[in-house]
């Protein structure tokens, strides 16, 4: 763990720190300002990390903060009680139960038995990050059309976890297709037999 104190006049893109409030703060961009009257002041925008929203605050370069350790810790995906989604620790067996309201929408791509990233800050998970690419398998879609491998026409798919994406005419049902869960999209067919 680094230091427990971070000076505003040290600030780096991505540090994380609590102004005190209890709320956990990414730096994303800062900037020294020395101007030619008046003390200078590091203009910072910055990024509350459980809720995505974006600030933009000055700071006294001597301003103290506690530094913001989030705890990052890779976890199987269980099951969906309908309240609360199941997470298990693959070394120690340990459940961690995460509400709804937490996930974000690209975990619609997750099914169980996949490994997802869970953040946690003093204890108290606030985000979960899915696998970067999945590979899923089609439940429904309209026929393949023979010979459309060359165009960029898409049709609508739903996937085995309920998850609907476009795909090109020529992806069948049945067949298991790779997917960027950040985007959303398309990135072609799995590689079987690995």
């Amino acid at each position: 763990m680094a230091d427990s104190v971070v000076i505003a006049g040290s600030f780096k893109n991505g540090i994380t720190f609590d102004m005190g409030d209890g709320v956990v703060w990414q730096v994303v961009e800062f900037q020294h300002v020395k101007p030619g009257k008046g003390a200078a002041f590091v203009r910072t925008k910055m990024k509350n990390v459980k809720t995505g929203a974006v600030i933009e605050r000055s700071f006294n370069p001597e301003d103290k903060f506690d530094y913001a350790y989030i705890e990052r810790k890779d976890m199987q995906y269980s099951y969906d009680d309908g309240d609360l989604y199941h997470f298990m620790d693959t070394e120690t067996w340990e459940e961690t139960l995460v509400p709804h309201s937490i996930v974000p929408d690209n975990f619609k791509f997750v099914k169980e038995e996949m490994i997802c990233t869970l953040k946690s800050y003093k204890g108290e998970v606030f985000s979960v990050d899915p696998p970067m690419f999945v590979e899923l398998t089609i439940t429904n879609t309209e026929p393949g059309v023979q010979g459309n491998t060359a165009t960029s026409a898409l049709k609508n798919a739903v996937l085995e976890t309920g998850a609907e994406i476009k795909v090109p005419m020529f992806i069948n049902e049945g067949e298991t297709i790779k997917i960027d869960t950040r985007t959303g999209e398309y990135l072609g067919r799995a590689n079987s037999g690995n």
